[in-house]
């Protein structure tokens, strides 16, 4: 009797190879580094038991009609588990992610500026689920039960998330996303049409096989910790860690193309960022105001703060930015010697005034800020050979 020979291995880069050219058929992503970004992000949610954390997927665009819910329905036939939850609860997701119904669920939120977007209710449940669920091992904590008869039970929140919508997202899921900005088609793009009842069972096969492989290679990928770029670190690279193992395990080309995509998708986030409002002010100040002089006084700061051209001073909720808020602002931050930043005396031609040094700041500017990219487009609001008056 003959033995049936064995299953040959699966080939993990031609795999992804066609997993790649699959979204190309129904997507036009604005890179090729998204396509390989979203490959590798299929890819992990088959296998996010070997990872300590889950990147969020979010396609964002500012205009309707640019290929989001398209991008979310093809990733939707190559994850496992997809569950579309434009509306679901948080109570829904909780329970869904402790596999009450036989498995964690990949989640895909479409339409998310209807959930965080400025006429947007509170959603701070499906926020802080949206951010737990970035790591392995946190639970959300809830109170169960009828009446007075409640318990505190904890909910796993860890899975896979895609996402779709308008605008941007809260600071706190942006910095836990690979975020791919989508674009309307041009007329010279093409994209061939997604028929739900044909392409759903061509993207189902190519899922199976997705899983089959994962599952192979699963315990390689979970020793694995592979190496970043430089200059990609803290949590863009625990963001990106997951796809550059995956990537890794498929061998081939991906290793060299995942590091690629990585780097200019890390760099276009960042480029794309515009921080916090605190950040803003801080490099604000760097980049337009205290540049070629050691010290300011508060009213001349103000003035050139409010007078910048594309910035959010002089119409900070109906009114410029003014002294209170300045020193309010600064004062979060600290100097080097571990001091809130605050107002000093000045002296000048007219008597003392109250402002700020240059030298307060710097510690700030250097912990928070992308480093100067070489001479700023700025033109010096004082040379440095004009004296500060006295």
């Amino acid at each position: 009797m003959n033995a049936t020979p064995p299953t040959p291995p699966i080939d993990g880069a031609a795999l992804l190879d066609e997993v790649e050219a699959f979204h190309r058929r129904f997507n036009v992503f604005p890179t090729e580094a998204a396509y390989i970004a979203v490959t590798l992000w299929d890819a992990h949610a088959h296998m996010l038991d070997a990872f300590d954390s889950t990147p969020r997927l979010a396609f964002l665009s500012p205009e309707p009609g640019s290929g989001k819910s398209r991008a979310l329905e093809v990733v939707e036939t190559l994850v496992p588990r997809s569950m579309a939850a434009v509306d679901a609860s948080a109570a829904a997701l909780f329970r869904s992610v402790s596999g009450i119904d036989g498995g964690r669920p990949t989640i895909l939120f479409d339409e998310i500026d209807t959930i965080f977007g400025p006429k947007a209710g509170d959603n701070e449940q499906l926020r802080g689920f949206i951010n737990a669920g970035h790591t392995r091992g946190r639970v959300m904590y809830r109170c169960v039960g009828d009446g007075s008869n409640q318990q505190v039970q904890g909910f796993p929140s860890f899975c896979a998330v895609a996402v779709a919508g308008l605008g941007s997202l809260p600071d706190t899921i942006m910095t836990r996303s690979v975020i791919i900005r989508m674009r309307r088609r041009a007329r010279n793009e093409r994209a061939e049409p997604f028929r739900t009842r044909i392409h759903v069972r061509e993207g189902n096969l190519l899922r199976d096989r997705l899983a089959k492989w994962a599952e192979a290679v699963q315990e390689q990928v979970a020793d694995a910790f592979p190496e970043t770029p430089d200059g990609v670190s803290d949590r863009p690279a625990d963001v990106w860690e997951p796809l550059l193992s995956v990537a890794d395990a498929a061998g081939g080309d991906w290793p060299r193309r995942a590091r690629e995509a990585c780097i200019t998708l890390v760099k276009a986030s960042q480029s794309n960022d515009k921080g916090s409002i605190g950040i803003r002010l801080l490099l604000d100040l760097r980049d337009h105001v205290l540049i070629g002089i050691d010290r300011l006084p508060t009213v001349a700061i103000l003035d050139r703060l409010n007078a910048l051209e594309d910035a959010p001073w002089a119409d900070l909720n109906g009114k410029p930015l003014d002294n209170r808020r300045l020193s309010k602002m600064l004062g979060e931050y600290m100097t080097s010697d571990n001091d809130p930043i605050a107002s000093r005396n000045i002296r000048t031609a007219g008597g003392v005034l109250k402002g700020f040094f240059a030298k307060d700041l710097e510690d700030a500017w250097a912990r928070y800020c992308p480093p100067p990219t070489g001479a700023t487009s700025a033109t010096p609001l004082h040379p440095r050979s004009e004296p500060l008056p006295m």
